[in-house]
């Protein structure tokens, strides 16, 4: 099969980026003919008014890339695009260049931007639906994006000119959902139930198990405020002198909790920073379980399924899918979100119930072996994408591109 993978990369590595890799390395080891287009956020130039206005225009449509994918899929004619993220410097215009040529399209929600201008249904330190419930506007006023009442302006544009050219209801024939949790959110703001299937982020390689219990707390991922940081430096006050807490990781609360751990004399925690994948699989197998604090409604968890694939129980907040991902009590163990005191009680009460956290590690890691390995996903994937061709060749369904492209976009 010939796949072209589409995806804007961030600034800082995250979870969407490294799930765009793990998919095109597990799908040419099959040896399918992948291809990419990708951008990356360092090329932005913001610098000055005309800078800013002009990325504001390109991220609602970006004639870059229309021209550019018309003549890559010319050349490639690949069964498939499959996009992860399309903001800022892709825009959605990148599917009317698809359809003109009659490849069908297959976008994986990774986050929840079709609905919210931050992405992260969070805000002011609390799930927030606003935007899904009343206007997009509401984000624009509160400077959702970036802390900025113009750049969250221009993804509230984004979003409602798209909306109203109808361009996800008519230009992407199956959405890919990482979890029950983010299908069910998308199926309430409106998109039909056939067009959105689940399948789970993975581990491409195996790490194998762990041959010890551990020694040590564990969090892995970006230190930002819907990461539930703060809760977990707090909880880690309660078992200062049984266990050390290591955060693994960076991010724009760094200073933050660091001078926090200073000022209240929290002497167990450990900032080790980002780590390289062998020195990170190393940490996870020596950790006694791994901690998501979360207190945005996660779509997905890829730490939490690390763990899982080393055989590590988890510790998460009872909120989105990391709540689906954990059975309390057979994978690892759930508390209620933002609160320390509930955080650190169940440390305390995995710290006294060894036997039990060991159970629930082997249990974490035949969940692994069951849903999370490459193979399977790659399998789940492939089936997508089967499906969506079926459908598109069996439909013949005209193209008719915006009315403010139409001289620019040839159709029959």
């Amino acid at each position: 099969m010939k796949i072209l993978l589409a995806h804007n990369f961030y600034s800082q590595p995250g979870g969407e980026d490294t799930s765009f890799q793990a998919e095109r390395e597990i799908l040419a080891a099959a040896g399918h003919h992948v291809f990419q287009y990708t951008y990356r956020n360092a090329e932005i130039s913001c610098d000055g008014l005309f800078a800013t206005a002009k990325l504001g225009f390109r991220t609602i449509w970006s004639r870059d890339t229309v021209a550019k994918l018309r003549t890559i899929l010319r050349q490639e004619s690949p069964d498939v695009a499959h996009f992860h993220n399309t903001f800022p410097l892709i825009s959605p215009a990148a599917y009317y260049a698809c359809r003109e040529v009659g490849i069908p399209v297959v976008q994986t929600l990774h986050n929840f931007r079709l609905l919210c201008p931050a992405g992260t249904l969070f805000r002011e330190g609390r799930v927030c639906k606003e935007c899904v419930d009343h206007s997009l506007w509401r984000g624009v006023a509160s400077a959702c994006y970036r802390g900025s009442q113009p750049a969250t302006a221009a993804v509230a544009l984004m979003l409602t000119v798209h909306r109203r050219l109808k361009t996800w209801e008519r230009m992407v024939d199956r959405f890919i959902a990482p979890s029950d949790f983010v299908r069910r959110e998308f199926l309430r703001a409106g998109l039909p139930p056939e067009r959105i299937s689940v399948k789970p982020h993975f581990v491409p390689h195996d790490p194998g198990v762990r041959s010890s219990t551990g020694e040590y707390a564990l969090f892995v991922g970006r230190l930002a405020p819907e990461k539930g940081l703060h809760t977990l430096v707090q909880a880690a006050r309660f078992f200062e002198h049984s266990m050390r807490l290591r955060i693994v990781g960076d991010g724009p609360l760094r200073a933050e909790l660091t001078a926090l751990a200073n000022r209240e004399r929290i002497s167990n925690v450990c900032f080790d920073g980002w780590l390289t994948q062998d020195s990170l699989r190393n940490t996870l197998k020596r950790a006694a379980f791994l901690i998501f604090p979360s207190e945005w409604a996660e779509p997905f968890g890829l730490a939490i399924i690390e763990a899982f694939a080393c055989g590590v129980p988890v510790i998460v907040s009872n909120l989105g899918a990391p709540a689906e991902i954990v059975e309390h009590g057979k994978t690892g163990l759930h508390f209620t979100a933002g609160d320390s005191h509930d955080l650190a009680a169940k440390v305390l009460w995995a710290q006294a119930h060894p036997g039990e956290m060991e159970t629930m590690g082997m249990a974490a890691r035949a969940e692994y072996e069951v849903r999370f390995t490459g193979e399977r996903n790659r399998a789940l994937l492939l089936r997508v994408y089967g499906d969506v061709m079926r459908v598109r060749k069996t439909q013949g369904e005209r193209f008719r591109p915006p009315a403010f492209q139409r001289e620019e976009i040839a159709y029959d």
